[in-house]
């Protein structure tokens, strides 16, 4: 039995969804093969009530993100898709330079760029001091503090309220979601919009996704989840898109409750019998889920093993937070996985948090010549292997490992 709280509704949890083991935290880069790591439970429970899915809280968030290893501008695929979202918003809502937009979590500016390209106004707000000064430096206003209520009422008492409030991703790296909520809340312009990206945790079920999970991601959400951590909030969830991005992700609508000027749409009472269908308001099917994810750790084991004692080389391709899930989970080291490469500069050089797997620049890949190359994040395998093509040449591979270990030639 658990004596953690539900972070949506405070029911204790007493189910547990997915036991995988002891971890790192998985954006913690080691910087030096003899240094020391932390190492904690990664064991995630399930709210009978709500169904909200969430890890335990081991690390502040002050700890996790104050110096952080992820830059979103890295991410070809991610850039095409942010640009894509501010013209769609723009279309949408016919927003012009007296619109103020604000991000949370706006990382590197990664998408707050283009909406300056607009013409329109931005603020965003990102508690990383060294991915704020990349922002900073493309001339992108940016708060570099956590959001909350504090920093909302502060900035609505600047004036700095949102027409269009934003989040990507940034919904799971919150460990007080009622805390975080009430300040959307309090942020918003009466007639605004919020909209919300995460990655939908029906997805993530239905493909195995098991590396998404991770310390830095404290929660993982339904439609119907969200729906209800909203309405505690008085914000009414009315319109939802499922996007492709994250292997899978949903993109909420949301206004305050009180606004007579939204009408909740189709796509939301879809959306919402289809989590019914598939059990995900049903606590008996949350509970098949860690024997499924046992038995996929042991296929990819064994297909790793095969390879090795066949002489196979085989790198990896990226040093995402998935990756080094995947691979402290299933126990592979330099033994399966001789290195992996980033574009990152600031993961080259390091080793992966655990594994301690080195991680060089893509340019090993062409110096080394491997047989296998193993897909880490596997959400961008199509910007990936075109980028890695050249791999065909001498007769490479790519291996992908959800939702099963399979072989992309």
């Amino acid at each position: 039995m658990s004596n953690e709280a539900c972070r949506c509704c405070g029911t204790i949890l007493n189910n547990i969804f997915l036991d995988l083991g002891i971890s790192p935290l998985a954006n913690s880069y080691v910087k030096s093969e003899n240094q020391m790591e932390n190492m904690y439970p990664l064991r995630t429970y399930v709210c009978e009530v709500c169904f909200l899915v969430q890890v335990q809280e081991y690390e502040s968030p002050e700890h996790i993100f104050s110096d952080y290893a992820y830059f979103s501008s890295y991410s070809d695929t991610w850039l095409t898709h942010s640009k894509n979202y501010v013209q769609h918003m723009i279309d949408k809502f016919h927003y012009t330079s007296e619109t103020q937009v604000v991000e949370i979590a706006s990382n590197d500016g990664y998408l707050l760029q283009y909406f300056r390209e607009k013409g329109v106004s931005v603020l965003g707000i990102e508690p990383a001091e060294n991915v704020a000064k990349v922002a900073i430096g493309k001339g992108i206003e940016t708060s570099v503090n956590f959001f909350g209520t504090p920093i909302a009422k502060e900035l609505k008492k600047e004036g700095k309220m949102a027409d269009l409030l934003l989040g990507n991703n940034v919904l799971a790296h919150v460990p007080d979601l009622n805390d975080f909520v009430a300040g959307m809340k309090i942020m918003l312009k009466p007639q605004g919009t919020i909209t919300m990206e995460f990655p939908h945790l029906l997805r993530l079920i239905e493909h195995n996704q098991f590396d998404t999970i991770y310390h830095e991601h404290y929660s993982y959400f339904s439609l119907s989840t969200v729906i209800r951590l909203f309405r505690q909030h008085q914000l009414t969830v009315y319109d939802v898109e499922q996007l492709s991005t994250h292997g899978g992700s949903i993109r909420i609508y949301a206004a305050h409750s009180e606004n007579p000027d939204f009408v909740i749409q189709s796509s939301v009472h879809e959306l919402l019998a289809k989590e019914v269908k598939l059990g995900m308001t049903n606590i008996e099917m949350y509970r098949g889920f860690q024997a499924r994810i046992v038995q996929l750790k042991r296929r990819i084991t064994k297909f790793l093993i095969e390879l090795k004692d066949q002489g196979k080389v085989v790198a990896g391709y990226g040093a995402p937070a998935k990756g080094n899930t995947l691979i402290n989970y299933c126990g592979i080291d330099c033994d399966y996985l001789d290195f992996t490469v980033d574009r990152s500069q600031y993961k080259q050089g390091t080793f992966l948090p655990g594994s301690r797997i080195p991680v060089y620049s893509p340019e090993k890949l062409t110096e080394t010549q491997p047989d296998y190359v193993f897909i880490l994040p596997w959400n961008l395998k199509d910007e990936i292997m075109e980028q890695t093509s050249f791999i065909r040449e001498w007769g490479g591979k790519w291996i992908l490992p959800v939702p099963d270990i399979h072989v992309v030639e």
